[in-house]
């Protein structure tokens, strides 16, 4: 019994592998029977994977193909497109090499890995010409769509918060050469989308924010933030700061430059507002009038060139402090009147001259000045003491003069003593006067210049109505005590010149 059932058990177990190897012969054959007309997996064919796949599978395909292109907008979110496989004509140019691969193919082995890739230019073909169209077609080549990449770049200066840096903007704006090629190589593949903003088709800033050369210059720009720059002029003050210093700097390539015209402009702005040579000044005369003095070479005189040299070296080493501007000539005092209270007043129509220090008369005398008969008229106006000399000889076409106190304060016109005359005011000057300097008596000559120093100012003036007649010799030349008049001046008495052995 036992024996009969073992016998019955290796029947059924016969039975169940003769299924097992039939069942397996028919999916071995539906297999052989399958991949006769299929592609066996793993087949790619110009990029396109065609496992299992007929032939007919592939032409429907081309047939029904359409690209997804996804493409970027200004703010950066996706925007889908699509071009037609039936707008450029996408087809396959002929079945045959496909046909002849899966004759190739060893369909016999189809349950093992066969991976095969096949290169076949030209056997997908379409209408390039229609290709390029429909990619310019693109909204993404829309003028109203696009929006131009811009490098990052370094924003004008802001008070309180000084240059900073303004991000790149990405924008939209396509490569077309790019575009095309991602787009060709996507529909040569049959592939069913594409990103061009991962192909790399959009055009890029060349300058971003974390550019290391941006980020050195934002940071050389902004050292002359804290500059600070001031003139004093008396009681004025002129603050240049970083704010407008700002505003003078340009950058050159990758180097920062301080526009030497922009500080030309500023140190003229100072020349122009506190400059006081060559300007009408006006003057409380001893006589208690006031006039226009409107020439002479007297005054603050900034040396323009010099100063704005000075001045941009200054900003360029990001100095502050005061500064004191660089003059070719300087005056007594900034504001009105400049000449100060310490003065020489000379009037040359009284032929008189008063000494005032610190706005206290402390002498005054008559003098003798430039012969008007000869056209020697000594010129009125405003100047300063050029030098002084002790023992100058004063030479001429036709003289050389020694002189104890020498004093000059227009070119060759000066103060001196006149040893040789022996009165001096009235009308001397107009027939018997010097070549324009003013003679003083000895006496004088020497008190005045103990008093004077380079720079004081000599003010001198015609003023009608204050002639003096000349005294009678002797009681003329000393010291006067007047306040506001020349005492004596207009005694009457004869007029007798002295001899003036060398008139200057």
């Amino acid at each position: 019994m036992a024996k009969k059932d073992n016998k019955k058990r290796l029947s059924v177990l016969w039975v169940l592998l003769l299924i097992l190897l039939l069942a397996a012969a028919a999916v071995y054959g539906g297999g052989v029977f399958y991949y006769q007309t299929h592609f066996l997996r793993g087949t790619v064919i110009d990029r396109i994977d065609v496992s299992n796949m007929t032939v007919q599978d592939l032409e429907e395909q081309v047939k029904d193909y359409f690209l997804r292109i996804m493409e970027r907008q200004s703010d950066g979110t996706m925007l889908e497109e699509d071009i037609q496989g039936k707008d450029i004509s996408l087809e396959y140019g002929s079945s045959e090499p496909l046909e002849e691969i899966l004759a190739q193919q060893n369909q016999w082995l189809w349950f093992l890995p066969a991976p095969a890739e096949h290169v076949m230019d030209g056997l997908i073909t379409y209408d390039e010409e229609a290709l390029e169209a429909c990619v310019r077609n693109l909204k993404g080549f829309a003028d109203d769509f696009v929006t131009e990449p811009a490098d990052a770049y370094i924003s004008e200066y802001t008070e309180g918060a000084g240059f900073q840096i303004v991000a790149e903007v990405q924008g939209n704006e396509l490569d077309f050469d790019q575009t095309l090629e991602t787009v060709r190589t996507a529909v040569s593949g049959l592939e069913e989308q594409t990103d061009l903003d991962a192909a790399g088709c959009y055009l890029t800033p060349q300058i971003t924010a974390d550019n290391e050369q941006l980020q050195a210059t934002l940071e050389e720009l902004n050292s002359y933030s804290d500059v600070k720059i001031t003139y004093t002029f008396g009681e004025n003050t002129e603050i240049l700061d970083g704010a407008a210093i700002s505003a003078w700097l340009k950058v050159d390539g990758s180097q920062v430059v301080l526009d030497q015209g922009k500080v030309e402009e500023y140190v003229a702005s100072l020349r122009k507002k506190y400059d006081s040579i060559f300007r009408p000044r006006t003057f409380m005369t001893s006589y208690g009038k006031e006039i226009t003095i409107d020439s002479g070479d007297y005054g603050w005189w900034m040396n323009y060139g010099q100063e704005a040299v000075e001045l941009a070296e200054m900003i360029k080493n990001k100095e502050s402090g005061e500064r004191t501007p660089v003059y070719y000539q300087t005056a007594a005092s900034y504001g009105t009147p400049d000449y100060g209270n310490t003065y020489v007043e000379i009037n040359l129509t009284a032929q008189h001259l008063f000494f005032y220090q610190d706005g206290e008369l402390i002498l005054e005398s008559d003098f003798v000045s430039g012969n008007a008969a000869r056209g020697y008229d000594t010129p009125a106006g405003v100047y300063g003491i050029t030098y002084k000399q002790r023992n100058a000889t004063l030479t001429g076409e036709n003289y050389a003069t020694p002189v104890s106190y020498w004093m000059p304060f227009n070119g060759n016109i000066g103060m001196h003593d006149a040893n040789w005359r022996s009165s001096f005011g009235g009308n001397i000057y107009k027939t018997n006067g010097s070549h324009g300097c003013v003679n003083l008596p000895p006496s004088v000559a020497a008190e005045l210049y103990g008093y004077v120093e380079k720079g004081t100012p000599v003010i001198c003036y015609y003023l009608p109505g204050t002639e003096a007649v000349k005294e009678a010799p002797g009681t003329s030349g000393t010291e006067g005590t007047a306040n506001g008049s020349a005492d004596g001046a207009a005694e009457a008495g004869s007029e007798q010149a002295g001899t003036e052995a060398a008139p200057q």
